[in-house]
């Protein structure tokens, strides 16, 4: 399942949804947001998303991901709005039989929410300008 969230996420309340007793590993990706990037100096961030399109997008990735690696559960849910350094952007968990395929299926889903799913990062720096900028 992939969602949006307007609010702080919550990696504990998704974590315990991610949890299986079928499963032997399990793995999470925690993205927060960083003081700088591209040699610039971040102050704070704002996403935004196509949500209805995010959604769909992000639970076909998560499909795709079940079908590809032998996982039982898998959660990502990305923030949107202004986010302040420290905040968490992105929580990706994934519970397996074992750990190799929770692993792989983690990082596959959070590669691809980045490259596919319509969700944009707008930057504002330290000299008072801001910006777009590519998603990494």
């Amino acid at each position: 399942m992939f969602t949006i969230s307007e609010t702080s996420i919550n990696a504990d309340k998704l974590k315990k949804q991610t949890l299986d007793p079928s499963a032997g590993g399990f793995a999470c990706f925690e993205g927060w947001v960083r003081n700088h990037n591209q040699g610039k100096d971040v102050t704070k961030l704002a996403y935004e998303a196509y949500n209805k399109l995010a959604i769909k997008e992000g639970n076909r990735i998560i499909q795709e991901a079940h079908k590809k690696y032998a996982i039982t559960k898998a959660f990502c849910s990305h923030r949107i709005g202004l986010l302040e350094i420290g905040d968490m952007a992105v929580w990706v968990g994934v519970s397996a039989a074992h750990r190799d395929a929770a692993f792989k299926a983690c990082r596959y889903i959070l590669d691809q929410v980045k490259a596919r799913v319509p969700i944009w990062k707008n930057e504002s720096w330290v000299d008072g300008e801001s910006g777009w900028i590519d998603q990494e």
